[in-house]
């Protein structure tokens, strides 16, 4: 979540580890960062030296914490969610539901609003727009304990992913969280180990707030 009072700093410092290590700071596909392709030399950064691929984890680590960022992160299991309701809600809608609870959660205290911005996904943009003007009319999120939604204005945009540095600093933050988190795998190599700790520096030092809706005994 960024804050509009320093958000022309953020994008500056951005665009400055965007320009130290493509030699550019345009924004394009060629530019564009992702978690999953830094770390398994993929995509625009293959035949990278590992060493520079965990270098950008580290700036990345470095500007969410220095910058106290706030991140909050929905994980649903899918599974486990199908078997425990007979007729259990679509894990999309349930997400967003979610995650839009959690930016007014993070909003009310401060008495301010927010404008939301996701990922272009075009099976998913119309459903999403519809849905969060539904919420917003009825007045709260179809939840047991639903909370309304009014600091968030207008309606949820979406921009392809390459055009925005925020969504790709976000795209790393759940490529990390998802890596980690869920520990499906030992740590072995030296760059797993190095990357997991930066990725629990960002948890340490950030406003960080991690939702899984996998737990036995319901959610946190």
């Amino acid at each position: 979540m960024i804050s509009d009072s320093h958000i022309h700093s953020l994008e500056d410092t951005l665009m400055q580890i965007q320009y130290n290590f493509f030699g550019s700071n345009i924004l394009i596909k060629d530019n564009e960062i992702h978690g999953k392709e830094i770390f398994h030399g993929k995509g625009n950064f293959k035949k990278v030296k590992l060493a520079n691929r965990v270098k950008l984890f580290e700036d990345i680590g470095k500007f969410i914490v220095n910058n106290s960022i706030p991140i909050r992160l929905i994980c649903i299991d899918v599974k486990a969610h199908r078997s425990k309701y007979s007729y259990p809600q679509p894990e999309y809608s349930l997400g967003l539901m979610l995650f839009l609870e959690r930016f007014c959660d993070f909003l009310d205290p401060r008495d301010e609003v927010g404008m939301v911005y996701g990922d272009y996904e075009k099976d998913e943009v119309s459903r999403s727009i519809v849905d969060f003007s539904q919420f917003k009319f009825v007045g709260k999120t179809p939840m047991y304990y639903g909370r309304p939604l009014g600091r968030l204005i207008d309606t949820i945009y979406f921009t392809k992913s390459h055009h925005s540095r925020f969504l790709q600093i976000a795209d790393v933050v759940i490529y990390l969280a998802n890596r980690y988190e869920n520990k499906r795998h030992k740590l072995i190599k030296w760059h797993d180990k190095k990357v997991q700790q930066i990725w629990n520096n960002i948890k340490k030092g950030t406003d960080f707030l991690y939702s899984n809706m996998a737990l036995k005994n319901g959610t946190t």
